[in-house]
């Protein structure tokens, strides 16, 4: 009997694992044309957390290289990269997670970071401090940062 209730408060503990289990960079599936169809967290993501990571330059900062309708009261809008108002329009869910992961898989030439990948890349530095990287598995952002930025994007309609 007690072997049978260690066993279900393993499982019971283990479970929340299982259901939030993150991708590793070095997992993520592409398809031909540089799509991610599944969730990196399976954890559904916030836009409130993906306006602030997209807007903060040291996270996301996309708000350097990328304009929006949204986005036209912040300070300085990119105009390196494409307009974003619309692109929920554009792209679906995977082909977007798969620009956010690693843009180069979708568009070769980009000078756009990947931002969650760790192989054929240069790497930042730590923290945009002029310092190395700490380690090799380093990514920009987070499986969830990225997921919640794809959830604000999702929500770029031809309006916004």
């Amino acid at each position: 009997m007690r072997t049978l209730f260690a066993l279900c408060a393993a499982a019971v503990t283990a479970f929340p694992s299982i259901l939030s289990a993150e991708t590793m960079p070095r997992d993520v599936m592409f398809s031909d044309h540089g799509e991610v169809a599944e969730s990196l967290t399976g954890v559904p993501g916030n836009p409130e957390e993906g306006f602030k990571t997209a807007t903060t330059k040291s996270l996301g900062n996309c708000v350097a290289c990328h304009v929006a309708n949204g986005w036209k009261d912040l300070p300085f809008p990119g105009n390196i990269g494409p307009d974003l108002t619309g692109v929920a329009h554009r792209y679906d869910e995977a082909h977007l997670r798969g620009i956010l992961v690693n843009s180069k898989k979708t568009f070769h030439e980009t000078v756009m970071p990947a931002f969650y990948n760790v192989d054929d890349i240069i790497r930042p530095g730590d923290r945009y401090t002029g310092k190395p990287a700490k380690s090799l598995d380093v990514t920009i952002l987070t499986a969830q940062q990225i997921e919640d930025i794809l959830a604000l994007l999702m929500t770029f309609n031809e309006d916004h």
